[in-house]
Parts: structure tokens; C-alpha cells; sequence
């Protein structure tokens, strides 16, 4: 008996969907803020956060936790709220009422992004993304909790999934918005290289990590990884390049102006490598169905006719705008902005 959280949409929707359709399962208990449309569930209308989540998973063996909130224009601190507070619940409510196992999904982005990753991490890499208000640092509490689980709730297993960066339907992130910018931002001397997850993916192997008991932590990805050649390929948008120091300060400014949603560390998860290795999952004969150029393919069909700059949506205008005359332009133009947000102040 598996009980699924955030099922009424994106991944938990998909594996609510299969795990209904499993022989091996005998019963699916999706649990959501609202009923979604997985027919053969039996749902469960709650809000993670609530304290007496633990009366809804009576008998159930299994919790696979994917309720989770990614956008980048959600309050910092609602986020973290929703996602932290809400995995604390999970795993307290899952001990008191004597759940063996949760599983909880962060993402690969605990690794961290740096330019001086090997490509591909492996799983057991050190965590290396700092513990600041983005949504990294939201899964590395999560990642935490999962940690002293054991110590603090014996008999409770928690197996950590990190999946690359998602994509798929609904799915909007930073990551996703980088791929709506008319041009790809690039950082002097980075090699991105490109690794990503879709939802499809993602929930095929919670699918396996569920019923072979897999244990963690398992890195959820694309074999290999594209270079920004193959990305600008692709997707058919020219890159532009700027120095680290003039991209990452001048975000930084931006973002404590309210301008962008995101801080300056989220930009590092677009200019340098944080491509895994799911070795764990393709030994236990997980295969998934996107590569990643057709996974990156999907995200381009997803984002049509959206438009970001920074992270931040803007009109398709506005956006040209901001980065068709290159390096020289975007410098001056934030900077303006800057001085703009200031003079208001005052």
C-alpha cells in the first residue's frame, strides 16, 4: 500500500497513474491539497503541512513524497515553508503512524553547480550547494531531515531521490526559464553541460524505487549530458557570454531589488556543470524514455511563447530587448534599473 503526495498533478499524478496499474500494488492512497483524476486511488484531500497528516496513511507501507513547490516567482519563505515544513510532516506523520519507509525527492541540485565538478557526480558526492533562500537550499534541509531520520525515528527507512533538472508539463523552474530567454545566458570559460529528467522519467523510477525497495541516496537522470553547442542547436536560440564576476553581481543587485524572483547562486545551475550519474537505477534496469535532447525538445514545446529574462517573465518585447545587443547592453540596462529601483526608494 503506497500512498503518493502532490498526486493531482505533475510526477505524483504519473506515479499514482502507474503504481494503480501495478499488479504488485494492492492499494493507492494519493493525498493532495485537492482531488485530482487518477481513477483506482483512493484520495485523500490534505495539506502536507498539517499535523494530523498521520491519520491519513493508516496501514500504508510506503510514502513517496513529491509535493513540492518550484516556481521561481513563489515567495522565498512561503516556499520554504510549504516544502521544508511540509517534509517534516511527512516523516513525523509516517513514524507515528508506524510507516516502514518514506521516500523523499529533493534534486540533484544538492550537489551543488561548480565549474570544477566532475562530469558526470557520482551519487555519493558531497552535497556542495550553499544553504541560502533558494530552492537548493530548501532540498538541503529536506536532505537533513532525511539524514537524521534514522537516529531520531528508528524503524522509519527514508531513501533520498535527486533527479536532474526537471522538465515536463507544469514544471517551472529556473531552470525551464532559462530556455525562455531569447538568447542562453553564458558565463566566460563555463561548460554548462546539460543533464536533464522529465516527469515521465522521473515517476518510472519511483515507480522501481518503490517496488524493489531500492535504497539511496539515487540520482535521476538523462544518460550523459549535452554541451551548450548541442543545447543552441537544439533549441535554435543564439548564446551570449559574460563575465562570472558582472553576471553574478549584477543578479545579486537585481534580486535584492525585488527585480528578480531568484538569487545570483541560481544562475550558477545555468553556467556551470551539475550533471549525475544514476548508476543505482540503471543496475537496477531503470531506462528512461527522453534522452536528453529530446527531454531539452519538450521543454522548448513546453515554454513556447514565454519569455524570461534572469529568471524573471517578461514581455516578448521587453525581452529581445534586454538581450539581442549582447554583453555591453545588459550591463548597462540593469544597471539603469538599479538606479531606477534606488530613486523610488528615496
Amino acid at each position: 500500500m503506497v500512498a503518493v503526495t502532490g498526486a493531482a498533478e505533475g510526477a505524483g499524478r504519473l506515479l499514482a497513474a502507474r503504481l494503480v496499474a501495478s499488479d504488485g500494488i494492492r492499494k493507492v492512497v494519493a493525498i493532495d491539497a485537492h482531488r485530482g483524476d487518477v481513477d483506482g486511488a483512493v484520495w485523500r484531500v490534505a495539506d502536507v503541512r498539517d499535523p494530523l497528516l498521520s491519520g491519513r496513511l493508516a496501514g500504508v507501507d510506503v510514502v513517496v513524497h513529491l509535493d513540492l513547490v518550484c516556481s521561481p516567482d513563489q515567495d522565498a519563505r512561503e516556499r520554504r515553508t510549504h516544502n521544508v515544513r511540509g517534509a517534516q510532516t511527512v516523516v513525523l506523520a509516517a513514524a507515528a503512524a508506524r510507516v516502514p519507509r518514506v521516500v523523499l525527492v529533493t534534486s540533484a541540485m544538492v550537489y551543488g553547480a561548480d565549474p570544477t565538478n566532475p562530469v558526470p557526480l557520482a551519487e555519493d558526492a558531497p552535497l556542495r550547494a550553499e544553504a541560502n533562500e533558494s530552492v537548493a537550499g530548501d532540498y538541503l534541509e529536506i536532505e537533513e531531515l532525511a539524514a537524521s531520520a534514522a537516529g531520531v525515528h528508528p524503524g522509519l527507512d527514508v531513501t533520498v531521490v535527486r533527479p536532474a533538472a526537471l522538465v515536463g508539463p507544469g514544471i517551472d523552474t529556473v531552470i525551464t526559464r532559462h530556455f525562455e530567454a531569447p538568447r542562453l545566458l553564458t558565463v566566460k570559460g563555463s561548460t554548462p553541460g546539460w543533464q536533464f529528467c522529465h516527469i515521465e522519467d522521473l515517476a518510472a523510477a519511483l515507480d522501481l524505487v518503490v517496488t524493489a525497495g531500492l535504497a539511496g541516496p539515487l540520482a535521476v537522470g538523462a544518460d550523459g549530458w549535452l554541451t551548450l553547442d548541442e543545447a543552441v542547436e537544439i533549441t535554435g536560440k543564439r548564446s551570449f557570454e559574460l563575465p562570472a564576476a558582472l553576471t553574478f553581481g549584477m543578479a545579486q543587485r537585481l534580486h535584492r531589488l525585488g527585480m528578480t524572483p531568484a538569487p545570483a547562486t541560481d544562475l550558477h545551475f545555468v553556467a556551470y556543470p551539475w550533471a549525475v550519474d544514476g548508476a543505482r537505477l540503471r543496475a537496477a534496469g531503470w531506462k528512461p524514455r527522453y534522452d536528453n535532447a529530446a527531454a531539452l525538445r519538450a521543454l522548448i514545446e513546453e515554454t513556447a511563447g514565454r519569455h524570461a529574462v534572469v529568471g524573471r517573465r517578461v514581455g516578448g518585447k521587453e525581452a529581445t530587448m534586454a538581450t539581442a545587443a549582447g554583453a555591453t547592453v545588459a550591463a548597462i540596462g540593469a544597471a539603469a534599473a538599479i538606479r531606477r529601483a534606488r530613486r523610488r526608494r528615496r
